[in-house]
């Protein structure tokens, strides 16, 4: 994979419109094209290079990855975000988007390579994790239910002993060319579908689809830190290709649920922290839940409620690397219930003790404010 920056490799800036960056590679392709360079090094690279550039950008999903996280978000080996060759399974791919008109390519989508049979499609899994599991990872085993390469015929549709023969109306390539008049399209061949061969004999198991339906069960190891958002890929986990082609990827996109004590904010974790009058006025020590077992958090005395603490290291480490986040608390005074009368009259007495003295600056400073506004409104 190119370290360089892919804006830079394509000449655009960041927030280039899309037919902008399709504008600025196909310049650059079409004057580094192996085929118009023939022999030259450093016109294939520049080439390769840019091609990789615009897989990106061109993927809006990719793109916003790169704008993020850089390399490292569309980095295949990471598993995140389904990098460079995980939405074109190559250059012809790309070439169909970008050059249809001149090379005579049939579109972007995902299919037969010259020569090759198809690729499989790519499934997803909808995995839920609790904020544990996601922080500290974990292995998990997942039913995926999918298409499996027939074990009889090996995915070739045809009955044992015997093979798939070249299509007498295609001849093998799949597609056949209809001509009137001036006019020539070319169309999928109705014989064989597509395919270039057609069976004879089917498979008594697959019924000729060189395919079934099966569930597997995979195990999914989860690396700690993942977020809602992430994706782990399982390489050849997704659908067998038709006639024996190679199997698609799986993609595990990690959700994580909602935790009854703290919120995650990328590296940081957040909760709130019920404190009384006393602990408020007076100070005291806490003691608050962390990820990793309870720890103390001294308040200092007129402490008002909303006060944010830091607790440092007690945070998330990310999958991306990095030391751990914070975790935050946030401390609400909690107004004591079920008085009795007793209790009541104390609070009276109390309140009668604080009158005309400076305890409450912000209740002073607020009525100060709600003054001056009034003072304000003419008649």
């Amino acid at each position: 994979m190119s370290k360089r920056d892919y804006y830079e490799i394509l000449g655009v800036n960041k927030g280039a419109a899309e037919a902008d960056i399709k504008k600025a590679y196909r310049r650059i392709a079409m004057k580094n094209h192996p085929d118009r360079n023939p022999d030259n090094k450093e016109a294939e690279d520049i080439f390769k290079e840019a091609t990789e550039a615009y897989e990106v950008l061109s993927n809006k999903e990719k793109k916003a990855a790169y704008d993020q996280y850089g390399h490292a978000g569309v980095d295949p080996n990471g598993g995140f975000g389904g990098g460079p060759g995980g939405g074109h399974d190559n250059f012809s791919d790309i070439f169909g988007d970008v050059f249809g008109d001149i090379f005579g390519g049939s579109g972007g989508g995902r299919g037969r390579g010259r020569g090759g049979p198809m690729r499989g499609s790519d499934l997803q899994y909808n995995l839920e994790l609790s904020l544990e599991d996601a922080v500290r990872g974990k292995t998990v085993q997942i039913k995926v239910p999918t298409l499996c390469a027939c074990d009889e015929c090996n995915g070739s549709g045809a009955k044992k002993g015997s093979k798939p023969a070249t299509c007498a109306t295609c001849g093998g390539h799949g597609q056949v060319r209809m001509s009137q008049g001036f006019i020539s399209v070319q169309q999928t061949c109705p014989k064989c579908h597509g395919r270039g061969q057609v069976v004879s004999d089917p498979c008594g198991s697959c019924h000729g689809r060189g395919r079934i339906k099966e569930t597997k069960t995979l195990s999914v190891k989860v690396p700690p830190g993942v977020d809602t958002g992430d994706r782990i890929r399982l390489g050849g986990e997704g659908e067998a290709g038709p006639e024996g082609g190679p199997a698609g990827d799986l993609y595990v996109q990690v959700n994580v649920r909602e935790h009854s004590l703290f919120q995650r904010d990328g590296r940081n974790l957040y909760c709130e922290v019920p404190i009384s009058i006393v602990d408020a006025a007076l100070g005291g020590e806490l003691e608050v839940p962390t990820l990793n077992g309870r720890v103390k958090l001294k308040v200092p005395p007129e402490t008002q409620t909303g006060r944010l603490f830091r607790l440092k290291g007690k945070g998330v480490t990310s999958v991306r690397g990095g030391g751990p986040g914070d975790l935050l608390c946030r401390v609400v005074l909690e107004t004591p219930v079920n008085l009795n009368n007793d209790q009541k009259e104390l609070i009276r007495q109390l309140q009668d003790s604080l009158e005309g003295g400076k305890h409450s600056p912000k209740k002073t400073s607020w009525f100060e404010g709600v003054k001056k506004f009034f003072d304000g409104f003419t008649i």
